[in-house]
């Protein structure tokens, strides 16, 4: 396979060549519609395709674009859905066979929000029964595969929006994050992907959600690239009347902030894999060498966060479980009777103490970043595991939960972060994180950029024939020859072929969630 150079393009370049049409709407989704139907059977991330109703929305932002007319920045770029965010008209699965037919009557705020911005909803994308596994099989549409190595997990819950970004089958994607779900996937696909604080994004579902999820969850943009991430992000922070927790912070608010990153080089009780803390050593040397202040310093009471948060969950599923058990897969069940098993259960008194922790873990948090403003963690510091290995007992489960221990942090405290791979890749990409201080979604991706442009994971890529042997291609024959041939701005004018590392010549440093239920 070859990917088209249409396909490379990301959502802020695709817009710019829209708007000064280089290309047109239907010319885009007309190719990211080929690519589906070319590669995801190979990797069983797309579930729905909305190809009548997109193709007619490339046709009118095409009139629009050509009358001068935009209708917004992101006129005429498609957008993939996961399938727990409602889109109008769609059936909103949250990856359960018993909801195949829930179709939604209205869009989610976030993806109202991107229809005004111009963007077009193309395809909803596959997650675990009611986002319960950091690993993406369900009931519904059976395993997305991981497109550099098949064996290992493709990630989750939002596995089949960043294997569909790595593979080309998707220009901008939507995601959500209760326990990592847009970062550790986006880490799996060597994609990106940008977590808010906590209120800047709007969301509403059909049920009301339990209290954890409405202090913990988040909507936020996944993308190949960190600039796509950012008018993505601008675009989906619009006010929405139906999300009573929204903060109407402008999308370019950011607090001042020093130039300063604290790494979190251990944690206590879990063992780094060798890949992911070599990559956060070349990530905190790539801002080292830009200017940034790098402390070797972790946020306080980490261990604690993890912890808190997943009293939180366990206590609220164990309320709602009851009600949705009969409707989940054998392997969601499972894995469920694993979290019971690991998490004790709490009473009252033990459950609203957790509030009181949570306070307090964010005040100390808070008093650490005014310092210290960043902080440069892993998003799984494991090995990656392999594909369904986390039901396999409670030791697995408890590994999984242990590797994510700062992703969750950040999501008890809801603060910011961005998730981004850096090269070069050995069979599967590391990723690392920033995490910023609230509403510090500027800084961080500030943070990223330069750490995404002295160490790029190029995507997208073709699937994986066989185990670390994922390949990018160009369609241009006059890019034939090694990585580096060209203008580095241009990734579409270069070929790579028939290597496990689809990695981009480093270049200078430049400025489940358990009661996840819809």
């Amino acid at each position: 396979m070859t990917v088209p150079e249409i396909l490379t393009y990301g959502a802020a370049e695709a817009a710019r060549r829209l708007r000064d049409r280089e290309l047109t709407s239907t010319e885009l989704v007309g190719a990211v519609l080929e690519r589906i139907a070319e590669v995801d059977p190979a990797v069983n991330a797309v579930r729905q395709v909305l190809a009548d109703d997109a193709l007619r929305a490339a046709a009118a932002a095409d009139r629009r674009l050509a009358a001068g007319l935009p209708a917004g920045p992101l006129d005429g770029v498609p957008v993939t859905v996961k399938d727990n965010v409602d889109v109008a008209g769609s059936a909103t699965t949250c990856g359960a066979a018993a909801l195949a037919d829930a179709v939604a009557y209205a869009d989610a705020p976030v993806v109202a929000n991107l229809r005004r911005a111009g963007a077009i909803p193309l395809a909803r994308t596959t997650m675990p029964d009611f986002a319960l596994r950091w690993h993406t099989d369900s009931g519904l549409t059976g395993a997305t595969v991981n497109p550099w190595d098949a064996a290992l997990t493709p990630g989750g819950s939002s596995g089949g929006e960043a294997v569909a970004l790595a593979t080309g089958m998707s220009v901008l994607g939507v995601g959500n994050d209760l326990g990592g779900s847009l970062r550790f996937p986006s880490m799996c696909a060597g994609t990106v992907a940008l977590r808010p604080t906590l209120g800047r994004i709007p969301q509403a579902t059909a049920t009301v959600p339990a209290m954890s999820l409405q202090l913990i969850e988040v909507p936020g943009p996944m993308a190949r690239r960190v600039a796509d991430l950012w008018p993505a992000f601008a675009a989906m922070t619009a006010p929405d009347p139906r999300d009573p927790w929204y903060v109407p912070v402008p999308a370019d608010h950011a607090p001042e902030a020093p130039r300063r990153i604290g790494v979190v080089r251990e944690m206590p009780g879990v063992p780094y894999d060798p890949g992911v803390a070599a990559a956060l050593d070349r990530a905190a040397g790539a801002l080292a060498a830009d200017g940034y202040e790098v402390l070797d310093v972790a946020p306080p009471a980490l261990a604690d966060a993890a912890e808190t948060w997943a009293r939180l969950m366990a206590t609220d599923a164990r309320r709602t479980w009851p009600a949705v058990e009969h409707l989940a897969a054998k392997d969601a069940r499972r894995f469920m009777d694993l979290v019971f098993e690991l998490v004790p259960r709490l009473d009252l008194d033990g459950y609203a103490e957790l509030f009181t922790t949570r306070h307090r873990i964010a005040r100390a948090w808070a008093e650490h970043q005014r310092r210290t403003p960043l902080v440069l963690a892993p998003v799984y510091a494991r090995p990656l595991f392999r594909a369904g290995t986390d039901v396999d007992g409670p030791d697995a489960a408890d590994a999984v939960i242990s590797g994510l221990r700062a992703t969750v942090a950040v999501n008890l405290l809801g603060l910011p972060a961005v998730a981004v791979p850096v090269g070069p890749v050995e069979v599967v990409p590391r990723g690392v994180q920033v995490i910023g201080p609230r509403f510090g979604e500027r800084h961080c991706l500030a943070a990223v950029a330069v750490i995404e442009a002295a160490h790029p994971v190029r995507t997208p890529v073709d699937p994986a024939a066989g185990a670390g042997s994922a390949r990018w291609t160009s369609a241009d024959p006059a890019a034939m020859g090694p990585v580096g041939r060209g203008d580095p701005a241009e990734p579409g004018r270069r070929r790579r072929t028939g290597a496990a590392h689809p990695v981009r010549t480093p270049v200078d440093p430049r400025p489940p969630a358990p009661d996840q239920v819809r």
